[in-house]
C-alpha cells in the first residue's frame, strides 16, 4: 500500500499515467489477498497424541498429529504452530490435500523439569499465494500435560517387625489403622479418638480406655520428604522427588499401603492401589520446594501422629536436630532408614560428611551419628554402587552426588534378602 501511495504521488507529479495504473494495480492486488484469505476457508480436521500417555522426567514425549482435509475442495499449503510452554513452538507445514487425504507431522516435547505442560493451542496460518496477506485460524484447542517424576525399579522396604503402639503387641507386620475385630482393651494415649473409648470400663475403673480391634495384616510404609527451600536446591529437590515417587511405586506394587508426608505438613494418609499411587505421583510432579518448613516440625508431627511399619526419610542432609527427633520414631515404627543426598557444600576436608550450620551459628556432628536398626540378615552394599557411603548404621544411606539412587537402595539392607532375589529374577 505504501508502494501504491508512492507510486499515485509520482505519477501525480510526473504526470505518467502509467504510474497511475501500477498504483491501483498494486492497491487490486492486496484487496485481492485480503478477500482471498478471508474466503478460502480452513476445514481441518486434526486428531493430536501424545506417546507415552503419562511423561516421566527426562523420559520421551512425543506429540504425533493426523490432518484430514474436511472440505469439499483442495487445500492450501498452510504453516501451523503448536504453543509448548517454556518453548518457542513446534512449526510444521504442510502440503495442499485433497478432500478426504491425510497428513500426518509429529514433534519431540521437552521433559526435563516435571510439572504443569500447556500444549496448543494449535493454529493454521492460512497465505493469499503472493504472501501478502495471512490469517490465523485455531484447529486444535489447548491441553494441559502434567510430566511426572522419574521412576526407577526399586526393591520395595523391608517388611519392618516392629512394636505398633496401639496394638500391645510386638507383630511380624506393621499393620494398618484397625480391623472390625475386637482385640483388647488399652489405656488411652494422647491422639487417640474418643469414640473408641470404652464407656463401661472408664465408669467402673474411672480410666480411660480405648477399644483395641484386631489389626489386619498388611504392611506400610511411609515416606517423608524434605522440601525446605533453606537446605534444598532445585537439583538436590529433583532427585528427592524422584527417589520418593520410586519408593512409593515399589511398595505399592509389592501391595503394601503407602502414604506420603512433606516437611512442609501435607500428610496423604494411608492407602492402597494404584488410585492412590496415581495421586501421590501427581502431587510429587506438582510439589516444590516450599520456605519455612524444617525436616525437625515434621519429625515431631510423626512422633504424634498415626505409626505402625517403615518410615523412609528423604532429606538433604541430617543434623544434630534432626538426629535427636529421629530416636523417638525408632519406638511407632518397625524400620526408620534415613536417605540424605549430599552435596559438595556438605562434605569437609576429612571427606565426611557435615550439614550446614545450624541456626544458632553451631556446627552440626556427622550424619553417621544416626542409628536405626533394620534387620540384618540382608548382605552389606559394596564400594561398587557408584561410590555411595554407607554408615555401619544400616539405617542410613548417602547418596552422594552423581550416585544412582536405584543402585543405593537395591545395595542396601533396607531390602530385605528375600526381595532382592525377587528383584533379580525379574
Amino acid at each position: 500500500m505504501v508502494g501504491a501511495l508512492g507510486l499515485v504521488v509520482a505519477g501525480r507529479v510526473l504526470g505518467a499515467t502509467e504510474l497511475y495504473l501500477l498504483g491501483a494495480g498494486l492497491v487490486a492486488l492486496v484487496g485481492v489477498a485480503l478477500v482471498w484469505v478471508n474466503v478460502v476457508g480452513v476445514r481441518l480436521g486434526v486428531t493430536r497424541s501424545v506417546n507415552p500417555g503419562r511423561l516421566h522426567q527426562t523420559g520421551p514425549g512425543l506429540v504425533e498429529l493426523t490432518f484430514v482435509n474436511a472440505g469439499a475442495r483442495r487445500s492450501a499449503t498452510m504453516r501451523l504452530r503448536d504453543e509448548v510452554s517454556g518453548t518457542r513452538g513446534a512449526t510444521m507445514r504442510i502440503g495442499p490435500l485433497i478432500p478426504g487425504e491425510q497428513a500426518g507431522a509429529a514433534y519431540q516435547l521437552p521433559t526435563a523439569r516435571r510439572g504443569r505442560m500447556t500444549v496448543g493451542p494449535l493454529e493454521a496460518e492460512l497465505a493469499d499465494p503472493f504472501g501478502l496477506c495471512a490469517r490465523r485460524v485455531a484447529v486444535a484447542e489447548e491441553i494441559e500435560l502434567v510430566v511426572y517424576p522419574l521412576i526407577d525399579r526399586l526393591l520395595p522396604v523391608a517388611h519392618a517387625a516392629g512394636y505398633d503402639p496401639r496394638a500391645a503387641t510386638r507383630n511380624p507386620n506393621a499393620q494398618a489403622a484397625s480391623g472390625e475385630d475386637f482385640f483388647a482393651l488399652r489405656p488411652y494415649a494422647v491422639g487417640d479418638d474418643l469414640r473408641r473409648v470404652h464407656w463401661p470400663t472408664m465408669a467402673r475403673t474411672g480410666e480411660l480406655v480405648i477399644r483395641q480391634h484386631e489389626q489386619p495384616w498388611q504392611e506400610r510404609t511411609t515416606v517423608l520428604l524434605e522440601v525446605d527451600t533453606d537446605r534444598m536446591t532445585e537439583v538436590v529437590f529433583d532427585r528427592v522427588v524422584a527417589a520418593a515417587a520410586s519408593l512409593l511405586a515399589a511398595s505399592c506394587e509389592a501391595g503394601d499401603q503407602i502414604r506420603l508426608c512433606t516437611s512442609a505438613g501435607t500428610d496423604s494418609g494411608f492407602g492402597a492401589g494404584p488410585g492412590h499411587l496415581d495421586a501421590l505421583l501427581l502431587r510429587l510432579a506438582l510439589n516444590h520446594p516450599e520456605p519455612d518448613a524444617p525436616l525437625r516440625t515434621a519429625l515431631d508431627r510423626l512422633a504424634r501422629g498415626e505409626s505402625g511399619g517403615s518410615l523412609v526419610v528423604l532429606a538433604a542432609a541430617i543434623g544434630t536436630a534432626e538426629s535427636v527427633r529421629l530416636a523417638p520414631l525408632r519406638g511407632r515404627f518397625g524400620q526408620v532408614v534415613v536417605v540424605s543426598f549430599d552435596t559438595e557444600r556438605d562434605r569437609d576436608t576429612d571427606g565426611e560428611r557435615f550439614t550446614d550450620g545450624n541456626q544458632d551459628g553451631s556446627r552440626r556432628a556427622p550424619a553417621q551419628t544416626v542409628v536405626h536398626e533394620v534387620p540384618g540378615d540382608a548382605p552389606h552394599a559394596t564400594g561398587e554402587a557408584m561410590g555411595a557411603r554407607r554408615s555401619s548404621a544400616a539405617g542410613l544411606l548417602h547418596c552422594p552426588d552423581g550416585a544412582r539412587f536405584a543402585t543405593v537402595w537395591n545395595g542396601s539392607d533396607a531390602a530385605s534378602t528375600a526381595q532382592r532375589r525377587a528383584g533379580a529374577r525379574r
